[in-house]
């Protein structure tokens, strides 16, 4: 096995990112009842500076669009704070005889509630995304035939996973923003997006804050554009228990507020991951492939072999822990017959019962009392196969893990924490919402003008391939700015300077009123009570009654924040502010979805177990059932259908409905005689 030199980990989990960034001039500034405003122009704006919004502003840029993007934390978000073991880009697959792009797309929807027609766009779209990143440098490994390495990852039976270590996306992030540099594309950073402003149904502009901004004490600034494209991640801060990067709140309830639908709310990722307070991270692949030792500790200090009253025998426990690799997220099909979703449910009720719970790479696991020790001579035949082909057979994991995926545990170690001498301590937690704003084959949402790229675009399922995601990022960015190029024109807002100015001064009055307010409730109280009922009523294991209960008092607080407002402390958490209340919108959006997918007979999928006395199916420990946890299985004819929401700004209420989904896709008419006149007149973006 070749060597890995210092220097070569360090650039894959050390390395600096790109700067500084050009700034974006103030154009002119409004006057909102004696408060100045400044106002900035623009053809295009991108909303968010990960992976997807970089892609967008390069895409633009090199059509010649006037884009600029506004950034609350350059950096600061999930694609430059995110990862796991070996974080996953998905993409076409250059293994055996090369790939299938429809036979792609079945796998991608087939979990149901994704449209073919998107699966198939991501399909044919990630071999651009894949060379475009490789052109700008994206260290993505290679054989020395120039094919792609490899590997499977959850929901992936093909096997067209592919890394450049931990820090994919960071990475991803990084040559595409020294790409936007290049091109010259301005930013304005430290703005975060707080009120979407529009005209019959149309975006023309957006409310930003600034603290840093003295053009008033709030900060409060206003950006015209023709476009904007949303790609602010997913709702980080809905859950308490969860592995976003703090401080990533998105965009789902601003742009709800504007009348953008969102589908798929139902759906989303949770799985083991090291807690948030220290450093938020994945565990996944590698870090469970070479089966750490797994306990819990009580709050007298005492060890717990608590897989043990899970597993039958040391061999299925070893080899489950194995699976937790490319099975990373919680499954419900494979909670019964002893699959490797009963860790997640095992790790959940010890923490349940206040316990902590930890992997120790320094020792191998546990044996199941009764039965023979550990040992890589008795595992399955996937997880022995696995690790012979990979070289992990070292006496220790942490052994395997150093001869598997060295930067693994250089990543760790860079954020100070070395796992070759502590163990790490661990829980189940909300990591992807595969729902989002829904939009079309263009990547443009309900509300016209406005598109939505990345976790902010609903574009999943209800099962998708690990790595998915970073390429739907990049395909759907790559078809907007094409849309966007073909069908720029001023904004729809250039003209009505009343109708700014009158809602600068409703947005000001509302500030103002807030930091008067006594009775109103205070943001941190708001914020920890909807993340409080989202992990307990809302996680992984839900029923109907917790649900529906939840989705009472979700409605009840929401009304509270319409009556009696939010308190706003100091002018410099203007921003802070707009973010709460549109995460205790968000929170409800999402309870009035799963609310409504249950009490219509929605059983268990995906991500989530719903728990009913009436459930057929139930999961086995080594001892007994787990009859608490009986859950109803999944109707399969609801893979067929999404549940499409949208709020009603004048009745403060949410509007519910099911669309059937794009299951058809007709490719027999298309060719090139056909199809080229279409495309070199511009009539495939109208």
């Amino acid at each position: 096995m070749s060597h890995i030199s210092q220097e070569i980990l360090d650039s894959l989990t050390r390395f600096e990112m790109p700067g500084p960034v050009s700034q974006k001039e103030r154009d002119s500034a409004i006057d909102a009842e004696g408060t100045k405003l400044g106002v900035f122009r623009c053809g295009a704006l991108i909303l968010g500076s990960g992976a997807a919004g970089l892609r967008a502003a390069v895409e633009l840029k090199r059509r010649n669009v006037d884009v600029v993007v506004a950034s609350s934390r350059l950096f600061g978000g999930t694609s430059a704070c995110s990862g796991s073991d070996k974080q996953t880009l998905h993409t076409a697959c250059t293994g055996n005889r090369g790939d299938d792009f429809l036979g792609m797309a079945r796998e991608m929807s087939s979990g149901g509630c994704m449209d073919m027609d998107t699966a198939y766009i991501e399909s044919v779209g990630s071999i651009y995304a894949l060379s475009s990143l490789l052109h700008l440098g994206l260290p993505l490994p290679q054989d020395s035939y120039g094919a792609i390495l490899r590997y499977k990852t959850d929901h992936d039976e093909a096997g067209r996973a592919t890394s450049c270590g931990p820090l994919t996306s960071r990475l991803m992030t990084k040559v595409l923003c020294e790409e936007a540099i290049r091109l010259g594309v301005p930013f304005l950073t430290g703005r975060t997006g707080v009120r979407i402003l529009a005209q019959d149904g149309i975006a023309g502009g957006l409310f930003t804050v600034d603290s840093r901004d003295g053009i008033n004490q709030y900060g409060l600034n206003l950006v015209l554009f023709d476009k904007l494209v949303l790609a602010t991640g997913g709702p980080g801060e809905l859950y308490r228990d969860s592995v976003y990067p703090k401080g990533c709140f998105g965009a789902l309830g601003m742009a709800m507020q504007a009348g953008a639908e969102a589908v798929n709310l139902t759906e989303s990722q949770f799985g083991i991951s090291t807690n948030r307070d220290r450093f938020p991270w994945n565990l996944s692949g590698t870090y469970v492939q070479v089966m750490p030792r797994i306990y819990s500790v009580d709050a007298d200090g005492h060890e717990h072999n608590f897989l043990a009253n899970y597993y039958r025998t040391t061999r299925e426990l070893a080899s489950n822990i194995f699976r937790k690799g490319y099975q990373w997220p919680f499954q419900v099909l494979r909670l019964p017959d002893h699959g490797s979703s009963l860790i997640d449910l095992a790790v959940f009720m010890e923490t349940s019962k206040g316990r902590q719970v930890f992997m120790d790479f320094k020792r191998n696991p546990y044996q199941v009392p009764g039965d023979k020790p550990f040992s890589l001579h008795d595992l399955d035949d996937d997880a022995r196969a696995y690790l012979e082909n990979s070289g992990g057979l070292g006496n220790l994991p942490i052994d395997r893990l150093r001869a598997m995926n060295p930067p693994a545990v250089e990543l760790y170690k860079a954020h100070g924490i070395d796992i070759t001498r502590e163990p790490l301590q661990f829980s189940v937690n909300n990591q992807h919402l595969n729902g989002g704003l829904g939009i079309d084959n263009w990547g443009q949402t309900s509300l016209r003008n406005c598109y939505a790229v990345g976790e902010a675009a609903g574009t999943h399922g209800v099962t998708r391939p690990g790595g998915a995601a970073l390429n739907s990022g990049q395909v759907f960015a790559t078809r907007c700015a094409q849309h966007i190029a073909a069908n720029i024109s001023p904004s729809v807002l250039s003209e009505s300077e009343d109708e700014v100015t009158s809602a600068a001064a409703a947005i000001l009055r509302e500030l103002k009123d807030a930091s008067r307010s006594k009775g109103a409730l205070a943001p941190e109280i708001v914020k920890k009570e909807v993340q409080a009922r989202m992990s307990d009523k809302a996680g992984f294991i839900c029923d109907s009654a917790g649900v529906s209960a939840a989705l009472d008092e979700a409605r009840e607080l929401n009304g509270a924040l319409l009556k009696n407002g939010l308190q706003l402390d100091s002018p410099e958490h203007a921003a802070l502010y707009f973010q709460v209340k549109q995460t205790a919108l968000a929170s409800e959006a999402v309870l009035t979805a799963l609310n409504h997918y249950i009490e219509n007979g929605g059983g268990s999928r995906g991500a989530r177990a719903i728990l009913s006395k009436d459930g057929t199916m139930v999961p086995k420990t080594s001892k007994t059932s787990l009859d608490g946890f009986r859950f109803r299985e999944e109707d399969l004819s609801d893979r067929k259908k999404k549940v499409v929401i949208q709020y009603n700004n004048g009745s403060g209420e949410f509007r519910v409905a099911e669309r059937e989904v794009r299951a058809d896709l007709n490719l027999s008419e298309i060719s090139f005689e056909k199809n080229w006149a279409a495309y070199l007149a511009g009539d495939i973006c109208r």
